[in-house]
């Protein structure tokens, strides 16, 4: 699920303009958000490297089911992002009686207010988990694009029958994770308002070139490959578990609710945030449709029942290779930096909660001042010995994983699946039920329920048939 920003940045840009410092009413910088940043934010949370794995998932369930599969997520993406959309402000009664309304900066804090310590600190272990499951994923989608690249341009020298596939992906994961400990002492690298920027762009351009390359192979074949079962596996119980894992990549790649409302925080009032915000959903959601529809289908219709399972890095493409070196050597500039995004929740969470449970501690709290060689005296880097300890093995952590389960497409139907279910249906169904006081046994409070009913089972679905997949192709 594609990278999540801090509104901070935003907030930053919004409040260098103007003569006078306009406030809105709670004291911030006035927000200047409209639709249309909206959509471009929204955008760039969904559009990330799930997209590559979508094709293989609609081979899995065939012509019929792949897309209707793909339109099932995308109205539950945007009934999830309708209810929560609802919780940005709660309703709070102050001492004279007056109501105000106040606002939720993020997820966590809307299920606080909503709903109690309890489910918000549920809320926050699955958040951080899902952060850390991404970083992981990320380092496999690298080592794969890195790994591409080398083999595309020794393709093209040796021909295409050339022993181009040795080697692993192990250097390249190790590559990646070094770079990502250098990256982790950045100070406020994940800020940088250019970063979502490069992550937008990068994320249009491979996610484009896939969908260009699959278009041209369909054509170049002068046939529809596929067919309405998908691909046909030795038994009813693997093609079950197959089913899974594909539905598992689906629910990867679709819902955005964990940045819903810090996007909301960046729209200006009036009309309503909620309002721009539902019409933001609805152009967003259908975009995305439209996109993930026309990226699968044509790699479907290219590949057939050999659709790899990451579009840009499975060899069905060999030329123009200069343009699939540059398809992936986007990806990797653009996990690069989204890994960084994810981090950074983390390390602040993990800043914030070290420093309050011990105080007194030099090796958490002491800051070293050290000289960086051919810069100004003046500036040095603050080095924190809880920081290189805590990020160099955060980042190691998570390169180890990656090296002991490189299964780009079972690992990211693991992570969807999991996150799915309670952040993106249950937990806002309950919040748009106390914010809007809807009472048990009402027809909405029961089409709720049964709508959250039927997402546990999907989820559950997936979850268990993706564990399956990891499992056996680490044993098999």
């Amino acid at each position: 699920m594609a990278h999540h920003h801090g509104s901070h940045s935003l907030e930053v840009a919004a409040a260098a303009g103007g003569p006078g410092p306009e406030l809105d009413d709670d004291g911030h910088a006035a927000r200047t958000g409209n639709i249309w940043t909206c959509f471009a934010h929204i955008i760039t949370a969904i559009i990330g490297a799930g997209v590559l794995a979508l094709s293989w998932s609609v081979a899995q369930l065939g012509w019929v089911g792949g897309p209707i599969a793909m339109l099932c997520f995308a109205f539950v993406t945007y009934l999830s992002a309708f209810l929560l959309s609802h919780c940005y402000r709660s309703p709070v009664h102050s001492d004279d009686g007056s109501q105000k309304r106040q606002r939720n900066y993020t997820y966590m804090d809307a299920v606080r207010t909503h709903l109690g310590e309890k489910r918000t600190w549920l809320c926050g272990l699955l958040q951080y988990l899902n952060l850390y499951g991404t970083a992981i994923a990320y380092t496999i989608t690298t080592a794969t694009c890195l790994r591409a690249i080398v083999r595309a341009n020794c393709y093209h020298s040796r021909g295409h029958d050339a022993p181009c596939g040795a080697g692993g992906d192990h250097l390249y994961m190790l590559l990646f994770g070094a770079a990502q400990v250098v990256l982790s002492f950045i100070p406020n690298f994940h800020n940088m308002a250019w970063l979502s920027v490069v992550a937008a762009v990068m994320s249009f351009t491979y996610s484009t070139i896939g969908l260009g390359l699959g278009l041209a192979k369909t054509i170049e074949n002068g046939a529809i490959k596929g067919s309405v079962t998908g691909v046909p596996m030795s038994t009813p119980a693997q093609k079950v578990w197959r089913v899974a894992q594909a539905i598992g990549d689906i629910a990867f790649a679709y819902p955005y609710t964990i940045v819903l409302l810090e996007i909301q925080d960046t729209l200006k009032s009036p009309p309503p945030e909620s309002e721009t915000m539902q019409k933001g959903n609805v152009i967003a959601v259908l975009a995305t449709t439209f996109f993930y529809l026309a990226v699968s289908c044509f790699g479907y219709a290219a590949f057939g029942n050999a659709a790899p399972g990451n579009l840009l890095t499975g060899f069905g493409f060999y030329e123009p290779y200069w343009l699939i070196d540059f398809a992936n050597a986007c990806i990797v500039l653009h996990l690069l930096g989204g890994y960084q995004m994810f981090s950074q929740q983390i390390f602040t969470f993990a800043d914030r909660s070290l420093a309050a449970r011990f105080p007194n501690s030099a090796f958490v709290n002491k800051s070293y001042a050290v000289k960086v060689p051919g810069v100004p005296a003046s500036w040095s880097y603050r080095l924190n010995l809880q920081r290189v300890c805590f990020r160099t093995a955060y980042v190691a952590s998570t390169t180890g994983l990656a090296l002991l389960f490189p299964y780009f497409n079972e690992v990211l139907g693991v992570l969807g699946a999991v996150v799915f279910w309670p952040l993106a249906i249950y937990l806002p169904v309950e919040m748009y039920c106390v914010q809007r006081g809807v009472r048990p046994w009402t027809r909405t409070w029961v089409a709720l329920q049964a709508f959250s009913a039927v997402c546990f089972v999907v989820g559950t679905f997936a979850f268990v048939g993706s564990v399956e997949g990891v499992i056996r192709k680490r044993l098999g």
